[in-house]
């Protein structure tokens, strides 16, 4: 039996709540919207590259994103020493890169595993907290837990956009 990417129940960001609970409302709702691109989808269309010389694919996105929440939740927030998942010296864009000899049913289970792990380092993490880190300049600032949120609400909202026109391009579905 070929395996495809599982369906998804996307539930709807709050239209009103604290602050806390909007951020997490729509970031879990940009997480739930990359994986409804993926949905029904098998593990060879999951690796269709966009078109030449690009060759963003959704499984890379997926792969890309679990990195990004173990980036910026675990290793930077909760100051955790983890290794990155896919990226490695050799092939420092190894999770879009390295996609023909990927497994998608593990590499979607890894994409779970490393939202709940971001969930679980920031329970009871006030969006005030604050950690330092290097920025592309070698300069060292200082960045909040609510900046953290809101990155990565746009860096799925950008990736987001990406996947909708590989969605199209692999089988014409459209849609939010």
């Amino acid at each position: 039996m070929t395996w495809t990417a599982p369906e998804v129940t996307r539930v709807d960001e709050p239209y009103v709540a604290d602050e806390r609970t909007m951020l997490e409302g729509w970031l879990d709702y940009h997480r739930q919207t990359l994986l409804l691109k993926c949905a029904g989808l098998t593990a060879e269309q999951l690796k269709t590259a966009s078109a030449e010389p690009s060759s963003l694919t959704l499984l890379g996105l997926v792969r890309h994103m679990a990195e990004v929440e173990r980036w910026w939740f675990r290793r930077k927030v909760a100051a955790l020493p983890l290794d990155d998942i896919y990226c490695t010296e050799a092939s420092p864009d190894g999770d879009f890169d390295d996609i023909a000899d990927a497994d998608p049913e593990t590499d979607f289970a890894t994409f779970d595993a490393e939202v709940a792990a971001a969930r679980s380092a920031m329970v009871g993490r006030p969006l005030t907290d604050t950690f330092r880190r290097k920025n592309r300049d070698g300069v060292e600032e200082e960045i909040s837990v609510r900046w953290v949120y809101l990155h990565m609400i746009e860096e799925y909202a950008r990736h987001n956009g990406h996947a909708d026109l590989l969605r199209e391009r692999i089988d014409g579905v459209t849609g939010d």
